[in-house]
């Protein structure tokens, strides 16, 4: 098996803290790939939607698109999600709903909703880790 780092120019430099935006792996099965959990960052490390979990969401959702083009992928090819919320905000699902729905219209996936006492910033309301992604042979 072999591993393709991507780092899209549209999201913020990860490396410094140790991790890639999205792998490309080729097994034996095709190509997967992998995006690590985005948050409201643009890519000049600025927070989108301070305070705001459905707008914090929708640009996380945004950045999860952008690693998935950067592969040749898009939000369609998304079979769940893990979305990291902070506690203090579990009880907006309402505004979460929406950025979801905005985000993948009626072609939604599965999700599971994990309340955490804190994110890696303050400042961050939620996090979203997409599930591993199948691309077509090459």
């Amino acid at each position: 098996m072999t591993r393709s780092v991507l780092m899209p120019s549209e999201l913020f430099d990860s490396r410094e803290f140790g991790f890639a935006q999205a792998t490309i792996v080729q097994t034996p099965f095709g190509r997967v790939v992998h995006v690590a959990g985005q948050v409201a960052w643009d890519a000049d490390r600025n927070i989108v939607g301070h305070g705001d979990i459905g707008r914090q969401l929708a640009k996380s959702l945004e950045n999860v698109a952008t690693a998935l083009a950067s592969a040749g992928a898009s939000l369609a090819q998304v079979g769940a999600l893990r979305l990291y919320i902070k506690q203090s905000h579990m009880h907006e699902g309402k505004a979460i709903g929406a950025a979801l729905k905005a985000a993948f219209g009626d072609n939604l996936p599965c999700s599971t909703w994990i309340g955490v006492s804190g994110l890696a910033r303050a400042e961050f309301l939620v996090e979203v880790e997409p599930s591993v992604v199948f691309l077509a042979p090459p």
